[in-house]
């Protein structure tokens, strides 16, 4: 069999690419179209190739890396997806190359360069919060689970995504929180570390004893079961008040949640105040006096005669 040259419009033989080279082998077999299917085979093949690399290669690779970092398991779902996205997108361009689709690879390159720069002008906030999700993946100031609270808020958080956290409050509401306003503002998390220090204030009289009621705050607290032992419980009297005198409790509790700051801060405060009602210790509130006299103009005193 005589072997056939392909030529394209300008006479010159195809791209010395995959595609040329599949091309060829196609025509000297006699196949129609060989320049065609050539480059469409050739397009697949090196799709293929470059997406098994990817899967094969890379993801378990990026699997070994998220292991050392100690990533959570809700973070690593997104960015195997980001990195097979990526796969995807070098293994068309790879594609194109090796198809011989050069002149049509520039110009689809030059529309996509115009296309995101007016979709990155368009879409500042959804690129900003996507940029802080993957801040808040490698950096975890929180993880789901945790009891966060900013900028007037608070509650658990249930899911966190790229774009935005998904938080529960108390209240059982839903807060879908941009994940910018997460990495650009101040985030308490009371429960990162395995202890919560808990500050109670308490008030009492001036003519009070305050020893007495020092001693019964701390009987309290070492009564409680789940108010630790070391770090030991501390009373100090913190201000003089205008009808109180605060003695601030300072106690610890293990493993914090929400529930259980807010159950163990209110049985313990229940228990101070029944002992201090027994032991006839006062716990003041504030009392106004309001002084002064009002003055009436125009008003004509009239004498009421019962019949």
């Amino acid at each position: 069999m005589t072997p056939v040259v392909l030529q394209n419009g300008a006479g010159a033989e195809p791209g010395a690419g995959g595609g040329g080279a599949i091309a060829r082998f196609l025509a000297n077999n006699g196949v129609p179209y060989a320049e065609s299917l050539g480059s469409a085979i050739a397009f697949a093949v090196a799709l293929l190739a470059v997406y098994l690399v990817g899967r094969l290669v890379v993801i378990p690779l990026l699997d070994r890396v998220m292991d050392a970092r100690g990533l959570e398991v809700h973070a690593r779902k997104p960015l195997r997806k980001l990195m097979l996205a990526i796969t995807v997108f070098v293994g068309i361009a790879v594609a194109f190359g090796f198809a011989g689709y050069g002149d049509f690879l520039q110009s689809l390159a030059t529309v996509a360069a115009a296309a995101t720069l007016a979709i990155g002008f368009a879409m500042q906030n959804v690129i900003a919060n996507f940029v802080a999700g993957i801040f808040i993946f490698t950096d975890k100031p929180f993880r789901i689970g945790d009891w966060i609270e900013w900028d007037g808020n608070s509650g658990i958080v249930e899911d966190i995504s790229f774009r935005v956290t998904r938080v529960r409050t108390f209240d059982n509401e839903l807060l879908t929180v941009p994940n910018s306003q997460l990495t650009d503002d101040v985030i308490k998390n009371p429960v990162a570390k395995k202890q919560l220090r808990l500050q109670v204030p308490f008030g009492i009289g001036y003519d009070d004893d305050i020893e007495r009621a020092n001693e019964i705050i701390l009987e309290e607290a070492h009564a409680h079961p789940d108010i630790l032992e070391d770090p030991a419980p501390t009373v100090r009297l913190t201000e003089l008040g205008d009808s109180s005198v605060v003695l601030k409790s300072r106690v610890w509790i293990d493993d914090p949640s929400r529930s259980d700051f807010v159950k163990t801060r209110g049985e313990y405060v229940t228990a101070v105040k029944e002992r201090f009602d027994a032991e006839d210790i006062n716990i003041p509130y504030p009392n106004r006096t309001l002084g002064g006299s009002l003055d009436v103009s125009g008003v004509t005193a009239e004498t009421v005669v019962d019949d």
